[in-house]
């Protein structure tokens, strides 16, 4: 058995740190918005950053569950959500503003869904 508050805790902050990617993103609307200027940068930047923090959360529940949280949530592509992180960390001088908006507009909502049911299903 896991430590379940702690998995709670993770989970409030991913879903903390979710809210705010979606609300950061909420005036881009192409790609070009992130690019286009140093404040759509500073943006890019920033909704980076959190993937990177969600990324890191989730390896850290699957470590802490031993594989058994993520698992019951299929319709979810755990491991390129975790793997994005990894890009981000490791080749961020390559990241694909393309890339993002798509997952800005259309992975954040429905991870958020997932993880409010995880943060429900726990409780």
């Amino acid at each position: 058995m896991f430590d379940k508050d702690l998995v709670l805790s993770i989970l409030h902050q991913i879903d903390e740190a979710l809210g705010k990617s979606k609300s950061r993103s909420e005036q881009i609307h192409s790609a070009d918005d992130f690019t286009d200027s140093p404040a759509g940068m500073e943006k890019l930047d920033g909704i980076c950053m959190l993937f990177i923090s969600i990324g890191e959360a989730l390896k850290n529940i699957d470590k802490i569950t031993g594989g058994s949280l993520l698992s019951k949530y299929s319709e979810t592509d755990w491991k390129g959500a975790m793997g994005f992180r990894d890009i981000i960390a490791h080749h961020y001088f390559d990241i694909d503003a393309e890339e993002v908006f798509w997952i800005c507009a259309h992975e954040v909502s429905p991870l958020s869904i997932t993880i409010k049911r995880m943060i429900e299903d726990l409780r």
